[in-house]
């Protein structure tokens, strides 16, 4: 059994190597990265991305970050593709064939087939006289010294060089298109990081009771008020305007001090400038607004009229927190 410190020196070698891997590869981005993009964002066909072993896990993973960031692209294992898989390649489509040597048996047979076929073809290898590196049209040099496996047999260190590439790769064309948040939520509506991006403080507000008193409304009918809605707070309203509001607190703030309520109105009770946000500001801006003010409600207004109200716990129950 190795010792505590032989472990953590272990972890810490591997990712110093693969630091250092992915540095190395900043030198490697020149006019042939610049042309890739440029091809890429005036292509009308799609990214084909393919690889064998590891690298094609890899290639699976920039696939997935390019469709989510405006770039349509598709996975091809290259084994697969000389068994009918190339018929998913269309014309106009642009090819990422993936390797560490760029001499594996699968993509020697591939690459003469793409060249054939007259799709555009980038080599994304680590050696430079390679067959991929030879018939590739553009070149993303992956090279890295050695693998992070201390026999340099396991791909680690060549395949976060890769993986990096792909990110550098997506988010260059991410930024080409001027793909904003506005597009990232279109292809990511579902989970908390696509209401984050859409979900408006109106959505939320519209599952929520509305409730509302009188200014001259006694203690007892806003306590009954609060109690009944959950939502911790009511509105105080006259004429379709709103006055103010009061809370649970202000409920408790108030017995703390008065003992005869008798007398006491809604419209001693309330706060005369609640914090609101319109229908159609994000959620997530509503919750900036209830942690910036230590505040656990929020009004909603729609041009300047009671919508209705959020809690905390709106937020905290929809994931965004």
């Amino acid at each position: 059994m190795k010792s505590k410190k032989s472990i953590i020196d272990d972890a810490v070698s591997t990712l110093q190597l693969e630091a250092q891997a992915i540095l190395g590869l900043i030198e490697n981005i020149n006019d042939d990265f610049v042309k890739i993009i440029d091809l890429i964002i005036e292509s009308e066909g799609r990214v084909i991305v393919t690889g064998i072993g590891k690298s094609a896990i890899i290639a699976q993973k920039i696939v997935a970050t390019f469709n989510s960031t405006g770039t349509p692209a598709i996975f091809m294992h290259a084994a697969d593709a000389v068994h009918g898989d190339l018929g998913m390649i269309k014309k106009n489509d642009i090819v990422i064939c993936i390797s560490k040597s760029g001499n594996t048996p699968e993509i020697k047979v591939l690459t003469p087939l793409l060249k054939q076929a007259g799709n555009i073809m980038i080599g994304m290898v680590g050696q430079l006289n390679s067959d991929l590196a030879l018939q590739a049209d553009f070149i993303l040099n992956t090279f890295v010294e050695k693998e992070a496996c201390p026999h340099n047999l396991a791909p680690t260190t060549s395949t976060t060089a890769q993986l990096a590439m792909g990110d550098a790769l997506a988010i260059a064309l991410l930024n080409a298109r001027n793909f904003n948040e506005g597009d990232f939520a279109r292809f990511h509506p579902g989970g908390a990081l696509g209401k984050k991006l859409y979900l408006k403080a109106g959505d939320i507000a519209l599952k929520n009771e509305k409730p509302t008193i009188h200014p001259s409304a006694s203690v007892k009918d806003v306590i009954i008020e609060i109690s009944q809605n959950r939502l911790g707070a009511v509105v105080v309203i006259e004429s379709n305007v709103i006055l103010g509001i009061i809370t649970d607190g202000d409920i408790r703030r108030m017995l703390e001090k008065h003992s005869n309520l008798a007398d006491i109105k809604a419209s001693d009770l309330m706060n005369p400038n609640p914090k609101k946000v319109d229908k159609e500001v994000l959620a997530m801006t509503a919750l900036d607004m209830i942690k910036e003010n230590n505040i656990t409600q929020l009004l909603v207004t729609d041009n300047g009229t009671y919508f209705g109200m959020i809690h905390f716990h709106d937020l905290l129950q929809e994931g965004i927190i």
